[in-house]
């Protein structure tokens, strides 16, 4: 079977790289990739936004899945002009992507199937807002209500700076901002495939959203992650699937618009108890880099499972026993004005320490140079025998990379391996 990814992204990467090891794949295609996931597969440059164009080259390739990894095209209806085709595809419709593009209609559907979250207010004025913050008070958590890559939500005790983003995001986003109660606990990710009906979990992971260590600075895309996690409770995946997998694809498939993908469940676990912190209608980036370095299972028919309507059929997944660790190498600038076209070196390096292997986000090459292109630059990811492996290596590693004015976390998993270390 030939597979078509659509994305750009260090997730796309680990999933072109977990497809490509796949004995039942014969060959991955891109679009449009990137220079790293150029050397596992054919690339195509094409908009990843243009449902019509991505669909027409999955049908000229004679494909038989195509994967979009980024919200933005699942919310652009991409999966629907590919399904329309008569095509496979892991990834849900513009409808059922709702989920993610707008924070409101998932509070709805929430709601709707009782499933634990914060209490909310959708504002779509200045007074609305003002009024939202003042109910719920502080610590206040502002959330544009569409796609904001990760950097739509600020978390602050100062009002002013609430109302703040709350006016940026009334003016240049859709019109609509969410404020919500404060989730006070420890926030974990977990994606669940559904091919509408059917659930399947995949493993827990922790990413780390600040810009800096000790959780300070400005909220990003993502710093790093890390599987397993030691100090989760045992029973963390079944209750997910009863209090909120399973109703929440439920309720989609009852209004007639079957989730058909992953749903990254993003949790909080408080004294209340599990709570939802957000969804998102894709894979999440970085857990993703961590959680397929765990899988054992090939890929590709899981995939295709979620995509026909066959997970009910499907054996249960096999994972290997390591940790993984990833941490993001950021270019200069990140999460602000990002500087772009300095070179990037050093890889070659990275991926002699036993275990590593490094995944390209924002890279492009130049006269023959690979460059940086964006925001995120890097994955180093990870695989060991214990999370202080892990993650030792995957330091390793970063310390082999060289980026001009880059910067990484140096606490990716640092209290979860502390704790390991304590119970063994």
């Amino acid at each position: 079977m030939e597979i078509l990814v659509v994305g750009t992204g260090a997730r796309e990467h680990a999933l072109v790289r977990a497809l490509s090891q796949d004995p039942a794949v014969t060959a991955v295609h891109a679009a449009p990739g990137n220079p790293g996931i150029g050397a596992l597969a054919t690339l195509h440059p094409l908009d990843p936004l243009d449902g019509a164009a991505v669909a027409d080259l999955a049908v000229r390739l004679g494909v038989g899945l195509v994967v979009v990894g980024p919200e933005a095209p699942l919310v652009a209806g991409v999966a629907d002009a590919v399904r329309a085709a008569g095509i496979p595809v892991f990834g849900p419709s513009a409808q059922a992507a709702r989920l993610e593009g707008s924070k409101a209609f998932a509070k709805e559907v929430m709601a709707a199937a009782d499933v634990p979250t914060a209490r909310a207010l959708v504002a779509e004025d200045l007074p609305a807002l003002a009024a939202a913050l003042d109910r719920l008070g502080a610590p206040y958590v502002v959330k544009d209500d569409g796609l904001a890559a990760g950097k739509g939500v600020v978390v602050t005790s100062d009002r002013d700076a609430a109302l703040a983003h709350g006016e940026a995001c009334l003016t240049t986003g859709g019109g609509r901002v969410v404020v919500e109660e404060y989730l006070d606990g420890p926030e974990i990710s977990l994606f669940v495939l559904s091919d509408g009906t059917d659930v399947v979990p995949l493993v827990p992971a922790q990413d780390f959203k600040r810009a800096h260590d000790r959780d300070e600075g400005p909220n990003t895309g993502g710093m790093g992650a890390y599987s397993p996690l030691p100090w989760a409770p045992t029973t963390l995946v079944d209750d997910v699937l009863r209090e909120v997998a399973r109703p929440t694809v439920a309720e989609m498939a009852r209004r007639g618009t079957p989730f058909v993908g992953v749903l990254y469940c993003g949790l909080a676990l408080t004294w209340r108890g599990l709570q939802v912190v957000e969804f998102n209608a894709r894979f999440g980036d970085p857990e993703t880099q961590v959680v397929l370095a765990r899988l054992a299972t090939p890929l590709a028919g899981v995939l295709l499972a979620a995509a026909t309507g066959g997970l009910g059929a499907l054996p249960p997944l096999e994972w290997r026993d390591e940790a993984a660790v990833t941490v993001v190498v950021a270019a200069h600038g990140y999460p602000g004005t990002v500087r772009s076209g300095d070179p990037v070196t050093g890889l070659d390096e990275a991926e002699q320490v036993p275990g590593v292997h490094v995944l390209h986000a924002g890279t492009a090459t130049d006269g023959g140079r690979l460059v940086a292109s964006g925001g995120r630059v890097l994955s180093v990811v990870a695989t060991g025998g214990t999370l202080t492996e892990a993650r030792a290596a995957a330091y390793a590693g970063v310390e082999r990379v060289h980026l001009p004015g880059s910067h990484h976390r140096g606490d990716i998993a640092l209290t979860a391996a502390a704790s390991e270390d304590d119970d063994r």
